[in-house]
């Protein structure tokens, strides 16, 4: 009997995944991420980062022939295609689909005050009840960026993408982008439902550059021929599903009713909550975008909070205390021979650039409270730990603040939720179930393929496979304790920003 299999792809900023989803089980039986190190990201100045959208393509390939070899894909098996991708990315081309620069991926900061500057031109109150966001530092501000200081490749523009849109030209040869995607990059209009006019012409950005809108789960083109010799991925076989990759793993969760949560702690941390009105903070701090169902007659939105500084602070220690000799492991093992509140240790994880729960701010990371007579490096270990956790409570109250109910959240066991001190730390600082599920952002994308192309006649059926591994419900005799680790790290960050200021 021949298989039902779709592939899932997840451009990350680290990495690329791929999975195969067998549609009659909901299993992944195949997955890969390549590089076996961090993909490389580059800082041509202070507060940029970029990273070339031809090295994803180049991973893409070889994740692909991997995983289709893994699972041993055999002829007209392959039903659809995911693509989920790192959010807020800039990607140019010409006519001849030629990449014209490096992308200006999510944690680049350079378009800040560009954004800011929108959000006083046209008006505060447009932006928040039309765009929902301050322009603040998303892709539109980027491409203004780009047009003010590099006119010579602002006129090669034939079309504007995001990550995953680029991915999903190289497979296809056809340029799309998604309503979702547009709502991401802040070019999009919630009260007219369509593109943001006020914006483009603000920007001065052509909307011809603006690609064909489809939804996030539909036929978006097929394998060409050519994309067939590169991945191994037959031809003809349908792009069917592409979402940013907080949405996505949102819907990689089944989260997609109003109050649903998803959290991610990778190189960045994320809440991602599920509203049916637009919702939005005053101040932007956090953030509000179309989620993956979203229809007009059942709209369906995603408030996402961001952490830049998550992973990569955990990463950064892990490289001071020796590299590729002490694992992941080995380091929560080391916070847990620390006490709570690290003997008065507090870091604060700001290190990647400016800050959206900071109002765009480049507040940096610091390490408080050291004493060097007491402190070691579990102390560090577990410190920083909190202060990333701190960090996440800290937009989760903003969440709270704008009315979202926030009980529980659903997360992927993977990253730093593989931490028993992080865990236990999230689930009291926030007081909130926490539940952990065998599934990942790759998988999510082939579900979505499914849906795509027919192959699960919905939802419900796509998530029969998907299996919760553990819960964890908080105990209220530690809640004192880890409000006062919160208290103490909001105290140190309201003295940096004072000194700042």
């Amino acid at each position: 009997m021949m298989r039902k299999l779709l592939l899932g792809l997840d451009i990350g900023s680290s990495s690329v995944k791929a999975s195969i989803l067998n549609a009659d089980t909901g299993r992944a039986i195949a997955s890969k991420a390549f590089p076996e190190e961090e993909m490389p990201i580059d800082a041509p100045d202070d507060g940029f980062a970029e990273q070339d959208p031809e090295m994803w393509w180049k991973y893409v390939q070889q994740a692909s022939k991997f995983v289709l070899s893994q699972a041993s894909v055999k002829k007209g098996e392959l039903k659809g295609i995911g693509i989920a991708y790192q959010m807020h990315g800039l990607v140019l081309v010409d006519k001849d689909q030629k990449v014209l620069r490096s992308s200006i991926i999510w944690c680049d900061s350079r378009a800040v005050s560009i954004g800011d500057q929108a959000f006083k031109s046209l008006g505060e109150e447009y932006c928040l009840k039309n765009l929902l966001n301050s322009p603040g530092n998303f892709t539109a501000s980027k491409l203004r960026w780009v047009i003010e200081n590099q006119p010579e490749v602002a006129a090669k523009i034939y079309k504007i993408m995001l990550p995953g849109d680029f991915i999903a030209m190289k497979l296809t040869g056809e340029i799309k982008t998604s309503e979702t995607g547009l709502s991401e990059g802040i070019f999009w209009d919630f009260k007219k439902n369509a593109l943001s006019k006020k914006i483009l012409d603000h920007y001065q950005i052509n909307q011809t550059w603006i690609p064909e809108i489809v939804p996030s789960f539909s036929l978006q083109g097929s394998v060409t021929s050519e994309a067939s010799k590169h991945t191994g991925i037959e031809a003809g076989v349908p792009v069917a599903y592409r979402a940013g990759d907080q949405p996505n793993n949102a819907f990689s969760l089944q989260v997609l009713k109003p109050g649903e949560l998803a959290t991610t702690a990778g190189t960045s941390g994320t809440v991602y909550g599920v509203c049916d009105t637009p919702l939005f903070d005053p101040l932007s701090r956090v953030n509000t975008f179309v989620h993956v169902n979203h229809q007009e007659k059942k709209p369906s939105y995603g408030v996402l909070l961001c952490v830049n500084g998550t992973g990569i602070l955990n990463s950064w220690i892990r490289r001071l205390m020796g590299g590729n000799r002490i694992g992941y492991d080995e380091m929560n093992n080391l916070a847990s021979s620390a006490g709570i509140g690290s003997e008065g240790l507090t870091f604060i994880p700001f290190g990647n650039g400016a800050e959206r729960i900071m109002q765009n701010r480049k507040v940096g990371a610091h390490l408080l409270g050291l004493d060097l007579l007491k402190h070691n490096k579990n102390h560090m270990v577990r410190a920083a730990q909190e202060g990333i956790v701190s960090a996440l409570t800290f937009g989760f109250r903003i969440m709270q603040e704008m009315g979202m109910t926030l009980n529980t959240v659903k997360a992927g066991k993977a990253n730093m939720f593989l931490s028993p001190i992080f865990r236990k730390t999230f689930i009291h600082m926030n007081r909130v179930n926490l539940e952990l599920y065998d599934t990942d952002g790759a998988q999510g994308a082939a579900r979505g393929a499914g849906i795509g192309a027919g192959v699960f006649s919905g939802e419900a059926e796509a998530f029969e496979g998907l299996e919760m591994l553990e819960t964890f419900e908080p105990n209220e005799n530690f809640f004192e304790p880890y409000e006062e680790v919160y208290s103490r790290w909001k105290n140190h960050l309201e003295q940096i920003q004072k000194m700042s200021l």
